[in-house]
């Protein structure tokens, strides 16, 4: 088991920046690759970035790649999710989620935190 909990939401306004965290305990942190989500009100839940096991891979959603930047810290079993030139549309709860490499299924997930954004 690998529990997973979110913190560093918040209001900004358009254009600001927040760090969101992902703190995890349990299983050994390095074993899954960790992924953002987030969804919006009456939307359904998005993949926002995803980062390897070693951090040296990332990948993003087109509509957030060049402002967010996904990391981990296995050492500190951290993964952060920095978020500039924030928009409206971004306003969403985002949830960190962890999976191992053999499967594509997120097995373990945050209880999310709120961002808001103001326009």
């Amino acid at each position: 088991q690998v529990q997973l909990v979110e913190s560093g939401g918040g209001l900004v306004q358009a254009g600001g920046s927040l760090r969101l965290s992902c703190a995890a305990s349990g299983r050994t942190f390095s074993n899954y690759v960790m992924s953002w989500f987030r969804q919006a009100p009456g939307k359904e839940r998005e993949f926002v970035a995803r980062i390897s096991r070693s951090g040296g891979i990332t990948h993003y959603a087109d509509s957030v790649k060049g402002r967010f930047t996904i990391s981990r810290d296995n050492a500190k079993n951290m993964g952060y999710l920095q978020m500039n030139s924030l928009k409206p549309e971004d306003m969403a709860v985002y949830f960190c989620a962890a999976r191992s490499t053999v499967s594509m299924d997120y097995k373990y997930w945050g209880q999310g935190t709120q961002v808001t954004v103001s326009s």
